[in-house]
């Protein structure tokens, strides 16, 4: 039985006729930069998270960029995050001048390690930038005490965490600004690239409002220096149609992962530790295995579909040389980093399929 990582054939079957009804829409209104379709999705979404505003860009890497831009982050600044993550997060903060500082992650969560973040605080640190990997909620009330007695700011890298919370406040909601990715292979996925920023403040709302059109306000009028980072009004029809199945794709998510669990009990198979007070979204089921590598060749052999996110480490990748750091730095990234491996876990995967998968995952360990 083949069983691919992710297959987005069969959730754009299911919506076909609805997709192409609102892609039309936008061609004939001829509205292709921001736009009423754009509009109308940061409307729903920004009630969907429970945001005051959502401001549609141009991927979730701009959002991220964006946000630094719009809270003042340049050259001479440190932000400090983590570098068990998608490239986006650290390339961002370069990208304003800025210098990532990077600390060790826990070992459970695979998210940002609040106790080795005060340490890593100087008189340059702008801004603490946690990500939600996988799905997950960072511990953001111990990241904001941190960032409350520091006055840093604090910019969520949630772009694998829509719907995702923790003690009943969604992602996007814990920081000063919240950071969303909707490439086509996230729980939320456009077609194309696309990202948001959702922000509970007036005036970071308005100023990344400003930025992502070039920095214009009202039109040839430029009070700043931004860029292009508008969301075209295709994605937003696109999302805005996605955005209606979501919450029952994520608990589809949820229920794959839980059979999951259920199935790699009292097996060499760690599963994904979710914290009590979170709902996580699963946008990866990554567990951490024995011989990580055999076994997915194993996988590969019997047409299972799997990935490693992510294999190197940040901090130890060839661009961020300069930044001094060597091997054995941040020891739980670098183990994890040899260790992790992702399933499939998406929504249309039935039962058997996800015992299927299981079962060949036994199989590599002598128990089935």
């Amino acid at each position: 039985m083949q069983i691919p990582l992710l297959d987005l054939k069969l959730q754009y079957a299911a919506i076909r006729d609805e997709v192409a009804q609102a892609i039309d829409k936008v061609c004939e209104s001829q509205f292709f930069a921001l736009g009423p379709a754009v509009a109308e999705f940061e409307e729903n979404v920004a009630a969907y998270c429970s945001s005051k505003f959502a401001i549609g860009v141009s991927s979730g890497t701009d959002a991220l960029l964006i946000s630094l831009m719009a809270l003042g982050a340049g050259p001479g600044d440190e932000a400090i995050t983590t570098a068990f993550t998608f490239f986006a997060t650290a390339g961002s903060i370069v990208r304003v001048g800025a210098k990532p500082v990077f600390v060790d992650v826990d070992p459970d969560s695979f998210n940002i390690d609040p106790a080795a973040i005060e340490e890593k605080i100087t008189e340059k640190t702008k801004a603490i930038v946690p990500v939600h990997l996988y799905g997950q909620i960072a511990d953001m009330n111990a990241v904001n005490e941190i960032a409350r007695r520091h006055n840093l700011a604090v910019i969520e890298d949630a772009a694998q965490a829509i719907g995702a919370s923790r003690n009943g406040t969604k992602a996007g909601n814990f920081g000063d600004c919240g950071c969303f990715s909707f490439y086509p292979t996230k729980n939320l996925g456009c077609f194309g690239d696309g990202g948001l920023v959702t922000t509970n403040s007036d005036d970071i709302a308005e100023k990344i409002k400003i930025l992502r059109n070039h920095g214009q306000d009202p039109a040839y009028f430029y009070k700043i220096i931004g860029g292009n980072f508008r969301l075209d009004g295709i994605q937003g029809a696109v999302l805005n149609v996605k955005l209606k199945y979501l919450d029952s794709w994520n608990d589809k998510r949820r229920q794959n992962a839980w059979l999951y669990d259920s199935l790699f009990a009292d097996s060499p198979v760690k599963t994904p530790e979710i914290d009590t007070d979170n709902v996580s979204i699963y946008h990866q089921y990554t567990v951490t295995v024995p011989e990580r590598d055999k076994l997915q060749e194993f996988l590969a052999e019997n047409q299972i579909g799997s990935a490693v996110f992510y294999p190197k480490p940040l901090h130890l990748q060839d661009c961020f040389a300069e930044l001094g750091y060597k091997e054995g730095d941040l020891p739980v990234t670098e183990r994890l980093c040899n260790e992790v491996l992702s399933l499939p876990v998406y929504p249309e995967l039935s039962p058997e399929k996800i015992e299927h998968v299981a079962g060949i995952v036994l199989k590599y360990y002598g128990m089935s």
